[in-house]
């Protein structure tokens, strides 16, 4: 844009997927994610950037150790804090982008000097969890280190509105969506229920930024995040989640935007992705204009990989027809490794600097996957992985998966499911990488089962939150829903004997398609209230012991505020006459109150849930610190049955117009929303905007009818 200066310019470093606290108590490795966390940091210091966006996975489980939290909140104090005042204005109302009792941004605060802002999104790893569905970036905002935005309570209904900064003459309105399970996102997607507002004033001026955790490759027909399903007013998207580097912006011709992906900036598997070099990047918005500068991180523990195929290498391909070849074929594959191990860290001290190359270079992570399927007979005697993994104890930082062998896979015609079996070597192998997905595992490990009552997307969803959440309830809640479903579905089938195995099964497809279509919702854990009197310091976790999950409909019942308390163990007794002691009480309370109906319980830990949906009965209970953002509703629609009635919504809505009323005064106003609708058989559905009866009355002042992004496309003036 002509007439536009640096002083115009905003300088954002973009980084993504840290994972600080990934594989930590390796002695090797253990320090990985926080030291290249901090290399990210201190790169945005020295370049005197205006602010850092991260794209989500800051941490690697959604409750992080002490010691995970301790290296972040060092790292952002010693590069965040400091007498230089952000440049950055805010034009938004941030009581909507922002949430909690600080719901502004961190370098507007009068008690904090912060020079340079991080704005984060939360992703699957460290999303929202447990009693009050906190975040690990709550305690970050609240501690004013983090701005996180981009939330997503309702799951089903997003409402996506940016926060709208300004440098000079240059206006960035940054939008965030957090991380939602990738099959309900589709279908919310889908069927249009995803509203992205606009700034209300000068929309042309503005450079639209947005930033996703979701998956970018269809690894299942539903499980990702199609690039069309986003709105074409965007001019640049930063795509978390996905771990291979492709930071140069890649332009998507259909939707006329950028798209970029920064991948992790720590190898959290041994996958040909995590192989590329890790970079971050420096984006420079100049008016309508961007440019990124790509920035390779130095920390990064080197990582080598190669895949051979034995009956293809000269030297050793007639082996499989000789007897007592295995050493022969071990020094073979070691001295490839060696040679991996050699590269590694050349490449290594190639990007170091002066004084830095010098130093002992870490021990790198180095791959070798060995194809050992010998054609034409004979077989070739591969030593034990491990074993051979083993011997270079002293030379890599993974000694337990050096090497990785497998077999060719076997045609479709010649596989056979009516026997229970374990899956080819091939498969194993694949699902070996710590980056497939639980769901995937499952699916390719059961297709040689046979599956009769328990719905196999939902099994591998179980699993997901028992592997990936530390959810110690979430395989037996699953196994006992399934069982009722299928009980309650056969009791109301008046069938013969023989013919009761084709209902189950056919229930159980039945409850497979609604899975997938993300009508049936994953399994959830629900948790009793924590007694009063139990110690987790001395008693462990309370979530994790046996008789704290909520697996029936008693145990629900007999969950009243007023029921005995758990007596803590006393000293040298342990957690089992603890245990032992508390189910009596339990018992009695829930008997003693009979017919009183269930009580709603919390929530403890809703891991895939993306949100805790609370029953808002009576507009009395909210909270004055938040202010809710003004939705329009379709006027065909009929209100949802947990919303207040419009009679009880009455009262409520002088003070929302004179709040709005009062805020336009002081922040730019949104556009009245479009809906993002993903586009069918290659033709671009248009954002349709709501008429101007389809808002409410009191809305009236906040809201102004948007063009079409048809228009908004063709005016705006692209590079």
């Amino acid at each position: 844009m002509p007439g536009l200066t640096a002083a115009d310019t905003i300088r954002i470093l973009v980084a993504t997927d840290s994972h600080v606290g990934y594989n930590e108590r390796d002695h090797i490795r253990g320090d990985d994610s926080w030291k290249s966390f901090h290399e990210v940091m201190c790169l945005a210091k020295d370049k005197d950037v205006d602010m850092v966006l991260l794209a989500g996975d800051l941490f690697h489980d959604n409750k992080p150790s002490r010691k995970s939290m301790y290296q972040v909140m060092r790292s952002l104090r010693m590069n965040c804090l400091g007498e230089k005042p952000c440049q950055l204005e805010v034009l938004s109302d941030m009581s909507e982008n922002f949430q909690g009792a600080f719901n502004h941004v961190n370098y507007e605060d009068p008690d904090i000097n912060i020079s340079m802002p991080v704005f984060s999104i939360h992703g699957n790893h460290d999303d929202p969890s447990g009693e009050g569905h906190f975040a690990a970036l709550d305690l970050l905002q609240v501690s004013g280190l983090v701005n996180y935005f981009g939330r997503t309570p309702e799951s089903d209904n997003i409402q996506i509105k940016p926060v709208l900064l300004q440098k000079g003459n240059t206006k960035l309105a940054l939008y965030g969506m957090s991380n939602v399970r990738d099959e309900r996102l589709f279908r919310t997607f889908r069927d249009g229920k995803v509203k992205f507002f606009q700034p209300g004033t000068q929309k042309e001026d503005w450079f639209n930024l947005m930033t996703v955790h979701q998956n970018h490759h269809a690894y299942t027909e539903t499980g990702y995040l199609p690039e069309n399903f986003l709105p074409e007013f965007l001019d640049l998207v930063v795509w978390g989640h996905e771990h291979e580097c492709l930071i140069d912006p890649k332009y998507n011709p259909e939707m006329n935007f950028h798209v970029m992906q920064p991948g992790s900036s720590v190898a959290t598997s041994l996958m040909p992705g995590e192989a590329v070099p890790k970079h971050v990047a420096i984006l420079s918005v100049t008016g309508r204009d961007f440019k990124v500068e790509p920035i390779r991180l130095k920390t990064i523990r080197p990582f080598k990989m190669k895949e051979i195929v034995l009956s293809e290498e000269t030297e050793i391909k007639n082996l499989a027809k000789r007897q007592d070849h295995r050493a022969e074929l071990t020094r073979y594959l070691m001295r490839i490794v060696d040679e991996l191990i050699d590269q590694a860290i050349k490449e290594w001290r190639e990007i170091q600097d002066d004084d830095e190359a010098e130093e002992e270079a870490p021990k790198p992570l180095i791959r070798l996957r060995v194809e050992y399927s010998a054609p034409g007979g004979g077989n070739y005697d591969c030593e034990n992985p491990q074993r051979f993994s083993n011997r270079f104890v002293e030379k890599v930082a993974n000694t337990n998966d050096v090497v990785q062998f497998y077999r060719k896979k076997a045609s479709a015609s010649r596989r056979v499911n009516t026997a229970a079996e374990m899956p080819e070597e091939s498969v194993l192998a694949q699902l070996a990488a710590d980056s497939v997905r639980i769901e995937k595992l499952v699916r390719e490990f059961l297709e040689a089962q046979n599956l009769t009552i328990l719905p196999q997307n939902s099994f591998g969803d179980a699993v997901s939150q028992y592997v990936d959440k530390d959810d110690k309830h979430a395989m037996e809640v699953f196994v006992h829903d399934s069982l009722k479903s299928q009980h309650n579905h056969l009791m109301g089938v008046d069938q013969a004997e023989d013919e009761i195995m084709d209902k189950v099964d056919q229930y159980r497809l039945k409850q497979e398609a609604l899975f997938a279509e993300g009508v049936l919702k994953p399994t959830k854990t629900k948790v009793k209230p924590k007694p009063t009197t139990w110690n987790s310091d001395d008693d462990g976790s309370w979530a994790d012991q046996p008789i704290a999950a909520i697996v029936s409909e008693d145990d629900e019942q007999g969950d009243d505020d007023d029921a005995a308390p758990v007596a803590a163990p006393t000293k040298g007794k342990g957690k089992a006459a603890a245990t032992k002691k508390a189910a009596a009480p339990a018992k009695k309370t829930a008997a003693a109150k009979g017919g009183r109906g269930k009580k709603k319980v919390v929530e403890e830990d809703s891991e895939d849930e993306d949100i805790v949906m609370i029953d808002d009965d009576d507009d009395e209970d909210e909270s004055p610190l938040f202010v809710k953002p003004t939705a329009p509703a379709r006027a065909t629609k009929k209100p949802a049955a947990r919303k207040a009635s419009p009679a009880k919504r009455a009262p409520a809505a002088p003070r929302r117009a004179a709040a709005a009323k009062s805020q336009t005064q002081s922040r730019l106003d949104f556009s009245q929303p479009s809906f993002s609708q993903p586009k069918a058989n290659g033709v671009g559905k248009k954002m349709r905007d709501l008429s101007d009866d389809e808002i409410d009355d009191d809305d009236d002042d906040a809201f102004e009818p948007a063009p079409s992004t048809a228009t908004v496309r063709s005016s705006r003036g692209r590079r």
